[in-house]
C-alpha cells in the first residue's frame, strides 16, 4: 500500500536529495495522516460521549491533535523546501527538525491533559461507562489503522531521512498502545464488575506513556536544532573514502555542520606528503571533494598539510610522543607533527594535540607530561602545541 501510494504521487520518488522530492513525501504523509486521523477522531468521540467514556473521548482528541501534527509536517516539509536565499544561504532545511519539535511538544500536551481528566475521574467517583458491541470494533478497528500509520510514516522517514515523519511513526505507534489499552480495559469492563473506575486507571497509566514518548522525541530533535555530533558511521565512511586517494595519508579536524536534511557542509584537514608535486595533488583534492559530494550528499572543503615521513629523527620524536599521549589518555591523538631544525640549544616539536568530547584533563596537565617526555630525549627538546576539540562526538 505505502509502496503504492508513493509511486502514484512522488514523481522521481528515489530522488531523495532534491527538496521538492522530499516536500512530496512530507506532502503525501501529512494528507493520509489527516484523513485516517480525522475519521478516527469523529468516531471515537461519538462513541466516547455516547459511553460516557472518560479515555475514549480523550483517545479522540489526542487524534484530533494529530491531525493538527500532520499539518505542522506538510507545513515543515513544504518551507524546507524553500530554496536558499540572501538571508538563509544554506537553505530552510532547520524548519523540518523544528516541526518535528512541535508534533513532539504536541504530544506531551496530549499526555498532560489526559491525566488531568483521569485523575479527576478517578478521585471524583466517576460512574463506569457503559460500552455496546459499536465501541469494541471502532476500537479494534483504530488500532489496525494507527498500527498501518506507524508502518507508513516510518518507511517514509527512513526512505529520506526525516525527523518529523520518524516522530510522527512514534507517535502513531503510542496511539495503538493507547487505544489497545482503551479496547482492554472496555472488554474487562463489559465482563466483570469492578469496584472502581478502570478507564480513569487505564487513562492514568496512557497519560503517562504519551507524556515520556513526548519527551523522548523532544529530546532527540531537539540535538539536532542544537547541532549535534554526526553520525558514527558517517564520520568513518567519509574518513575512510578520504584515504583510499593516492598521497592521503591521514585524516583530522572533520567538521560536519547539519542544515536539515540533504544540506550538509564539511571541512577536513588532509595530511599529504611534504615534497608531493602540489598541482597533482589539487588536483586530487578537488576529485576528492566533487565524489564525495555525490556519494555522501555532503560539500566538503578540504585543507592540504603537508607532512615529513621520511625524516628518521622526526619520526622517532613523534612516536615517543604518541607513546606519552596514550600513556596520559588513550584517547588523545595528535597530527601536524613537525619540528624546526636542530639547533645547539633549543629544537622545537610543533604539534596539535586532539582532546575528546568530556576530556576531563586539563591542557597544562597533559603539556607538562609531554614536554618531560620530550627532555627526557634530549634536554634542548621543547614542545609547542595546539590543542584542539573533536567535533565528531568522540
Amino acid at each position: 500500500m505505502t509502496n503504492l501510494l508513493v509511486r502514484l504521487f512522488v514523481k522521481n520518488n528515489n530522488d531523495i536529495k532534491n527538496p521538492m522530492v522530499r516536500n512530496a513525501y512530507g506532502t503525501l504523509g501529512g494528507v493520509v495522516g489527516i484523513i485516517c486521523n480525522l475519521l478516527l477522531c469523529s468516531a471515537k468521540i461519538a462513541v466516547g460521549l455516547l459511553a460516557g467514556s472518560i479515555s475514549i473521548i480523550a483517545d479522540g482528541f489526542n487524534n484530533l491533535t494529530d491531525m493538527g501534527s500532520s499539518v505542522i509536517t506538510m507545513l515543515g516539509f513544504r518551507l524546507a523546501a524553500k530554496p536558499a536565499d540572501r538571508d538563509h544561504p544554506y537553505g530552510h532545511g532547520r524548519i523540518e527538525y523544528m516541526s518535528a519539535f512541535i508534533v513532539a511538544a504536541l504530544i506531551i500536551l496530549v499526555g498532560i491533559e489526559l491525566m488531568k481528566e483521569s485523575v479527576t475521574a478517578l478521585t471524583g467517583n466517576a460512574a463506569n461507562p457503559i460500552y455496546d458491541t459499536v465501541t469494541i470494533i471502532i476500537l479494534a478497528v483504530s488500532v489496525l489503522i494507527k498500527f498501518w500509520l506507524f508502518l507508513f510514516n516510518r518507511k517514509l522517514g527512513k526512505k529520506i531521512d526525516s525527523g518529523s515523519l520518524k516522530a510522527t511513526a512514534q507517535d502513531s505507534v503510542n496511539d495503538a498502545l493507547t487505544t489497545t489499552a482503551v479496547l482492554v480495559s472496555v472488554i474487562i469492563s463489559k465482563i466483570f464488575v469492578l469496584p472502581f473506575n478502570l478507564d480513569a486507571v487505564i487513562g492514568i497509566a496512557v497519560a503517562v506513556f504519551i507524556i515520556l514518548s513526548g519527551f523522548n522525541s523532544a529530546k532527540e530533535t531537539m540535538g539536532s536544532i542544537l547541532g549535534g555530533p554526526p553520525d558514527e558511521k558517517l564520520v568513518e565512511d567519509i574518513k575512510h573514502y578520504i584515504l583510499s586517494f593516492e598521497d592521503f595519508l591521514g585524516v583530522h579536524d572533520l567538521i560536519v555542520h547539519n542544515y536539515g536534511p540533504g544540506r550538509q557542509f564539511a571541512s577536513v584537514h588532509v595530511e599529504v606528503p611534504h615534497n608531493v608535486d602540489i598541482v597533482a595533488c589539487h588536483e586530487r583534492i578537488d576529485i576528492c571533494e566533487k565524489l564525495v559530494f555525490e556519494k555522501f550528499g555532503i560539500e566538503l572543503v578540504i585543507h592540504m598539510d603537508p607532512v615529513e615521513t621520511d625524516n628518521a629523527q622526526i619520526n622517532e620524536a613523534k612516536q615517543v610522543i604518541i607513546t606519552q599521549l596514550t600513556a596520559i589518555d588513550p584517547s588523545l591523538t595528535l597530527h601536524d607533527f613537525r619540528m624546526t631544525p636542530k639547533s645547539k640549544n633549543r629544537t622545537n616539536f610543533i604539534f596539535d594535540v586532539v582532546l575528546p568530547s568530556g576530556c576531563s584533563l586539563t591542557e597544562d596537565y597533559i603539556k607538562a607530561e609531554i614536554d618531560a617526555a620530550a627532555k627526557r630525549i634530549n634536554k634542548g627538546y621543547y614542545c609547542v602545541i595546539t590543542f584542539d576539540k573533536d567535533y565528531t562526538g568522540k
